[in-house]
């Protein structure tokens, strides 16, 4: 039987329980691409699976990754092929891309035509994919829309604020790091606020008004036609009181903790007409979520191109996973940290 080196946690804890292992290669399978893995970025619920906090998880970590296609049984890629491979139960229910190689299935695997490095290729299937997934599939964005992005400093936001201001949106980005302002506005937000509760009290954003009051809420600022929470529910109903009705508000992020909203009574509590969608980037891959209806050979020919800016902020080799899992707890890095063989 066949062996490869793979990074293993078989307890709970803080990156010292990752540990590289030998294990069984995977057999090619049909319907699946056997990836020989070239690097991968290391996601948020990578963390959570690795200290208990997540409902799936296997041993062999990882949900994405960049590589080149060892065997397709079925023929849908050629062996050499470079692809990316991210979510479709890699890392969840079964083995994923900590691996030398990982089998990924099909709908779940894009083919690439690039020259970029493989660290900076890994920066980009599952931030991209679920960025775009976020503002064109479930909000719906157009251009001259007023777009609020909450947590614009991840490798979510950045991605999203990227496609946004492409599309033609007028971005709204909030960050808790006041010394990226700058690079937020010259990544093209119009404007940048400091993340933080009560936005619309600190930003004079007009409430919702019922006909019959008297106070018409004169020089308010108009609520947001979309919003994306990437904060969580800290902020959940907070930021469907930023968005106006008839918009759209979609949370696909917890950078501000799992806990759940407490008490929450939506008939109390929730602005109407607001409508209210939850993302997680598992579902890419999904009949409902295709892979083939997210651009992302574009997207990936305009960051070789030099159009937007997407090196990782980190690159640590294979072998020094736990520092790069240390370096994700402290959650200050402010883009994707990658590894790579």
């Amino acid at each position: 039987m066949s062996t490869m080196n793979a990074i293993v946690f078989s307890e709970f804890g803080g990156p010292e329980v990752l540990k590289l292992k030998t294990v069984s290669k995977p057999s090619p399978s049909p319907g699946f691409a056997l990836i020989k893995v070239q690097a991968f970025g290391i996601n948020h619920a990578e963390l959570h699976m690795r200290r208990g906090e997540w409902n799936l998880y296997n041993p062999i970590s990882g949900l994405e990754c960049v590589g080149t296609v060892s065997a397709c049984p079925s023929g849908e890629f050629a062996e050499g092929n470079v692809v990316a491979g991210l979510m479709g139960g890699s890392g969840l229910i079964r083995p994923g891309s900590y691996g030398e190689y990982v089998n990924v299935p099909i709908s779940n695997v894009v083919k690439l035509e690039t020259s970029l490095p493989w660290e900076q290729l890994a920066a980009l299937p599952e931030t991209y994919c679920t960025a775009w997934t976020c503002l064109f599939t479930l909000l719906g964005l157009k251009a001259g829309e007023r777009l609020l992005i909450r947590g614009a400093t991840s490798t979510i936001g950045q991605a999203a604020l990227h496609l946004a201001v492409n599309t033609g949106a007028v971005v709204t980005a909030t960050t808790r790091q006041v010394h990226r302002f700058d690079t937020l506005r010259q990544m093209g937000a119009q404007e940048v606020w400091v993340e933080e509760a009560e936005l619309d009290k600190k930003h004079n954003i007009e409430p919702m008004t019922a006909a019959w009051a008297v106070d018409k809420e004169d020089g308010k600022v108009a609520r947001f036609d979309k919003t994306l929470n990437l904060i969580g529910n800290r902020v959940l109903l907070e930021s469907i009181s930023l968005t106006r009705p008839g918009g759209r508000m979609t949370q696909a992020g917890w950078l501000g903790g799992l806990d759940p909203v407490v008490d929450f009574n939506p008939m109390l509590q929730m602005d109407p007409g607001v409508h209210f969608s939850l993302f997680h980037s598992k579902v890419l891959g999904t009949k409902e979520f295709p892979l083939e209806a997210i651009p992302l050979q574009e997207i990936v020919s305009k960051i070789e191109q030099g159009k937007w800016d997407a090196k990782p902020a980190s690159v640590f080799e294979y072998q020094d996973i736990r520092d790069a899992h240390r370096l994700a707890d402290e959650g200050t890095v402010g883009g994707k940290i990658v590894v790579k063989h």
